[in-house]
């Protein structure tokens, strides 16, 4: 694999010229306009400038984690009905056993939803979120938005893209996605995989290569060059899902007759649409990969870029597991012990669990390898397990009707019906100290489901579905697929969409103002949320040092799921996995708050901000009730990375912050949800910090700074009677941003 250093021109799609040549005949701003990405975000861009741009989406798809937020807010800022295709499934929540009826209620609050905006309901068990969104929603030259990190359907010719859910409201409330022109940058396959080699494996080699150094974060990925003519569409779906885990923006795959057939497969061949970049185009930098380089993968824990060869990992057992052991410790921050070392017997490492699952693991394709890899095997009696969750109903029937099901069936192993849960800790929590190898999305830690704070540990590397079928037809012993002698059957795919048509509520766009939504207890409204005051102090509730903070760390997944349509009690769990103290001081601070709005003495409300208003009233006269605001904030290194689920950033909100500062912000995604949320998304410079857990920072006139669009903010710790200065960066925002920070969050903006 190679990355270039700088932008390169691809000639005629196959000829790679590097960027300071002068024989392409074409400038590279001209050049730049050829690429796949331009022509569909010029399409899509209602600004009139391809700098600025302004996206309006041909469709939107939510997941019952996020669409009751989504419409909550909406609602309240007026929604009458969707005005693009919606598309509601119910991927996330769907075991209805945790906090009792409260799953099942938000799914009849989607479906009621979906009848009176007009809009499409998924119910459990049918489909996730992505795979309907493939096989129903794509098309050619189109752009969806999705209240999920994995929106990606590029490999089908459909610019997607992962967002919080307030992008999502700008959307049902006719505005548009306001970004600056993304730079692009190539992807260039040549060759053919060996044998054995599968989709996760690709991409866990892209992302080894590009997370880390930041190649591609906020840029979009196009997929080009002779070698994408040798992958299945099913293959170029399980690469092309991976893609955000390097932090892009969004993806997008040159198409040919194969994805012409998948459209045909599904009913929907008007929905093809052949896509090249022209004649020469340029790319702001280029990922070369010879596919034949590639061998079987594994992605050791906590991250999906701590990535190795299966070979290489079997070669330095001992050292590679000490090192996850140490990355553990720090991770945990020492509260529980992993032990993969364990976990060698005979000198070969013994994993506990198989899952291949999901957006990424659930596609057809895999699972038929993984069937003839399997056939005729057993994966034994011991600690071992196997789970196999096919993406939707589709392709479980099609499964059971080719003998693959049955395949798979004889091993002990067991189908699941389409279900996220164990991408995200809400179904098959591994024992504690187990090691799980999985084909899903990702593996952060206790993203499987354990909990640091109850002293549990788990832990989940990723691999390819061939490998893990590979490893349980050796009992539990790590082994790579190219190691077996298999015959792959491939057999072809048939889709049926009577399922579909039997059993999923499309309104075909129309809105039934009669029907009432049915509200079940736990969906509660946002509580009110004040406009930024001219003034501001901040607590400091939390310090992480971490290199990088996962959402997940933010606002844990798994069962906390079940409490997403209620602010309140959702916000309870937040940071509960890093700083469990978090929320008490939190929540202690905004009493201070909660006295201003009442128009009573913050002091009397938190005893410990007397001295530090007495310390700022001698430097400015104007501190009073009617001009000061009261919140907490976070510090963290690099915060942001993975989920797109607005509630890592609204959790903060309810419990009275008002700000997050970091060096860097992990994505795009997770920076807007902080914006949408009327938060500063400051900036601070790397190097020891002025500031420390518990202090106290005052911003002087704030208000004013974010009005006239200042770059830099005075900042000042606040400390021993004495105000110590600092600089903050907010970094660029548009207008509407900046409108809606002013405003207090997305709902005050629009709020008739």
């Amino acid at each position: 694999m190679k990355l270039y250093e700088k932008g390169v021109y691809l000639l005629n799609g196959n000829e790679i010229v590097e960027e300071n040549t002068s024989a392409v005949g074409i400038t590279k701003e001209e050049a730049a306009k050829n690429t796949i990405a331009y022509g569909i975000l010029n399409e899509h861009n209602t600004s009139g400038s391809m700098e600025k741009l302004q996206i309006k989406f041909d469709k939107l798809t939510s997941h019952d984690i996020t669409f009751v937020g989504i419409i909550q807010t909406a609602r309240a800022s007026g929604l009458e009905k969707f005005p693009i295709p919606y598309v509601l499934t119910n991927c996330h929540n769907s075991l209805c056993a945790v906090g009792g009826t409260i799953n099942e209620d938000d799914h009849m609050f989607g479906l009621t939803c979906a009848k009176k905006y007009g809009g499409v309901y998924v119910p459990p068990h049918q489909a996730v979120i992505h795979q309907y969104a493939r096989e129903m929603l794509a098309g050619g030259g189109k752009m969806i938005l999705g209240s999920d990190s994995h929106t990606r359907y590029g490999a089908l010719g459909t610019m997607a893209m992962g967002e919080g859910g307030p992008e999502l409201v700008k959307q049902l409330l006719c505005q548009t996605y306001d970004i600056n022109m993304p730079e692009v940058v190539g992807v260039y396959l040549k060759g053919a995989p060996i044998k054995g080699v599968g989709p996760q494996d690709i991409a866990l080699a892209i992302i080894g290569e590009v997370f880390a150094n930041g190649y591609v974060k906020n840029k979009v990925m196009e997929f080009v060059g002779p070698g994408v003519s040798n992958l299945s569409v099913d293959y170029r779906i399980g690469i092309d899902v991976m893609t955000t885990e390097t932090t892009c923006l969004s993806s997008i795959w040159k198409t040919d007759d194969a994805v012409k057939e998948f459209y045909e497969i599904h009913g929907r061949a008007k929905d093809y649409k052949e896509l090249n970049p022209k004649e020469t185009a340029y790319y702001d930098g280029m990922i070369e990969i010879d596919l034949g380089e590639i061998r079987p993968m594994i992605a050791m824990p906590f991250h999906p870029s701590n990535t190795y060869t299966i070979d290489e990992l079997n070669a330095n057992l001992m050292d590679i597991l000490d090192d996850c052991e140490k990355r553990a410790q720090v991770s945990f921050d020492g509260a529980v012990d992993l032990d993969l070392k364990s976990k060698v017997r005979n000198g070969r490492l013994y994993v506990d669990q198989g899952i291949i699952a999901g957006c990424a693991g659930g596609g057809f394709e895999n699972i038929c390898d993984a069937a003839d890899i399997l056939k005729g095997a057993s994966i034994g009696p011991d600690e071992f397990t196997l789970n196999v969750y096919p993406a939707s109903m589709p392709i479980y029937m099609e499964l059971v009707k080719n003998g693959a099901a049955a395949a798979l069936m004889e091993t002990g192993a067991i189908l699941k019906t389409a279900f996220c849960g164990p991408c995200f800790g809400a179904g098959d929590t591994p024992a504690n100290n187990a090691f799980s190898i999985r084909h899903s999305t990702r593996n952060f830690p206790n993203r499987e489901g354990s909990k640091v704070q109850n002293g549990q540990v788990s832990s989940v590397a990723l691999m390819d579905a061939r490998s893990i079928a590979a490893t349980a037809a050796n009992k539990g012993y790590l082994t790579p697929a190219t190691d077996m002698d298999i015959e792959f059957t491939k057999p072809k795919y048939f889709f049926d969409s009577k399922i579909y048509a039997n059993r999923v509520f499309d309104s075909k766009g129309k809105a039934d103002d009669s029907v009432e939504i049915k509200f079940g207890p736990n969906i509660k409204d946002w509580p009110k949320m004040s406009a930024l005051p001219k003034h501001l102090i901040l607590q400091v509730a939390a310090e992480i040092h971490d290199p990088v903070t996962t959402t997940d760390e933010l606002i844990p997944s798994g069962e906390t799921s079940s409490y997403r349509s209620n602010p309140l009690g959702l916000a309870e769990f937040t940071l509960s996995r890093k700083d469990p103290s978090y929320v008490g001081k939190a929540k202690e601070i905004q009493k201070a708050q909660k006295a201003i709005e009442k128009d009573t003495c913050p002091c009397e409300a938190v005893t410990e901000l007397k001295p530090v208003m007495d310390t700022i009233k001698a430097h400015y006269d104007d501190i009073n009730r009617q001009t000061i605001g009261v919140g907490s904030t976070i510090f963290a290194v690099k915060p942001g990375d993975g989920s797109a689920r607005e509630q890592a950033a609204s959790c903060q909100k309810v419990l009275g912050g008002w700000a997050n500062i970091a060096n860097e912000y992990a994505t795009k995604r997770y920076r807007s949800n902080l914006i949408n949320w009327g938060m500063l998304p400051l900036l601070i410079e790397e190097g020891e910090l002025p500031f420390t857990n518990g202090d106290f920072i005052f911003l002087p006139n704030i208000k004013r700074e974010i009005e006239e669009k200042s770059s830099e903010i005075e900042a000042y710790v606040v400390k021993d009677g004495n105000l110590k200065e600092f600089k903050l960066m907010l970094g660029e925002l548009t207008d509407d941003e900046r409108d809606i920070i002013l405003k207090g969050c997305l709902i005050n903006y629009n709020r008739r």
